[in-house]
């Protein structure tokens, strides 16, 4: 007789915790040291370990690099270690980031093991556009169980674009750290402006890395005309090691991720000049969660971030320089225009209950 609950199993790319800066591995790691429903995690071996989480580790030594070779299965390594953990008196849940390729390697050997019945696939998807083709794709969707998607518009964007899909969707929305990532009191503000040497200044601030994706050529662009019209706002520059010398920018280079905070919450307004589609867009959320106005292109998720104008401005047409150049100059000229922002939304809080439901009702629907 089968198990009653299913067990949890998170398959990961990367080690966990992830010693580096990563947005869905800082999630992972939030909601492992909180109240989660993990029970095993199949990945390399990390520099340490969660406590209360079971590894199955995935070697990658020159033996296991041949092996993957001559197998012609780079997906090897963790469909041993994943089998090492199954039982066939048990029923999992089988939890999948980001990682397309190992789909349907892994639906053959749970096939050929008699196991797939009692596991239960569960794709988490961190971009916004489909990424299959419409009926070449068709299998990936007959394969899974169920696709957690980022927004509700990705879902539609899914929807309309595949003439058959045959699984089960849910909404995840990304969260932050609001310990680390809230906002100052006037006063405060003020204070950490004349720290940076911007007292008076209407600061904005873009934060990434220097991508063509990523717009800060266009923004750059968009900027010294704005700034040719006043010289009461100031632009800093934060993630990226390339430095110009334009007048009203400070570029700060790549700075600690701890450090991050203190930029946003002096700064008055964060732009987010992408030219792609997002999945979400987490740097957003910080900086609303630290006082920003936004101004942000719209596209991929993040019209729906931005509940479609309600916490910030939407650029229509992003690739336009004099958008952008309109649109900084609206804002020099009212700096202290409210937007009614939800301080509950978008929290790692919220995404930890978030992702408890979705397990919950992947238990629910597997126990049938």
């Amino acid at each position: 007789m089968l198990a009653n609950i299913p067990k949890v199993i998170l398959i990961s790319q990367l080690p966990l915790p992830y010693p580096k800066i990563g947005s869905w591995t800082t999630l992972y790691k939030n909601y492992l040291d909180d109240d989660h429903q993990i029970n095993y995690i199949v990945c390399e071996t990390p520099e340490k370990q969660f406590e209360g989480v079971e590894y199955a580790f995935v070697e990658n030594t020159l033996r296991a690099k041949i092996i993957r070779k001559w197998k012609k299965n780079r997906y090897i390594g963790y469909l041993n270690a994943l089998e090492s953990l199954l039982q066939s008196d048990q029923k999992y849940i089988i939890q999948i980031v980001d990682n397309y390729g190992i789909v349907k390697p892994l639906a053959e050997m749970l096939t050929i093991k008699g196991l797939r019945q009692n596991c239960y696939l569960q794709f988490c998807y961190h971009g916004f556009p489909p990424f299959h083709e419409n009926f070449s794709g068709r299998w990936f969707f007959e394969t899974i169980d169920e696709m957690v998607l980022l927004t509700h518009d990705s879902y539609k964007v899914h929807k309309n674009y595949y003439t058959i899909l045959p699984t089960r969707f849910s909404v995840l929305y990304n969260g932050i750290d609001t310990s680390r990532f809230y906002s100052l009191s006037n006063e405060d503000k003020l204070k950490k402006k004349e720290e940076f040497g911007a007292e008076g200044k209407t600061v904005f601030v873009w934060c990434s890395q220097d991508r063509p994706k990523k717009g800060l050529h266009l923004l750059l662009d968009a900027w010294k005309r704005a700034y040719q019209k006043r010289q009461d706002i100031e632009l800093w520059v934060v993630g990226t090691e390339k430095q110009y010398t334009m007048a009203g920018v400070r570029f700060f280079g790549r700075i600690p991720n701890d450090e991050l905070p203190k930029y946003l919450q002096t700064s008055d307004c964060y732009l987010f000049p992408t030219l792609w589609h997002e999945g979400f867009g987490l740097s957003l959320i910080e900086a609303l969660h630290c006082g920003n106005y936004c101004i942000a292109s719209a596209l991929g998720g993040v019209p729906e971030v931005l509940q479609y104008g309600k916490f910030g401005k939407l650029i229509e047409s992003p690739h336009f320089v004099s958008e952008w150049e309109q649109a900084i100059l609206d804002f020099a000229e009212n700096p202290s225009q409210s937007f009614d922002f939800d301080r509950a939304l978008y929290t790692t809080d919220s995404w930890n209950k978030g992702m408890n439901t979705i397990i919950t009702a992947a238990q629910k629907s597997l126990s049938k």
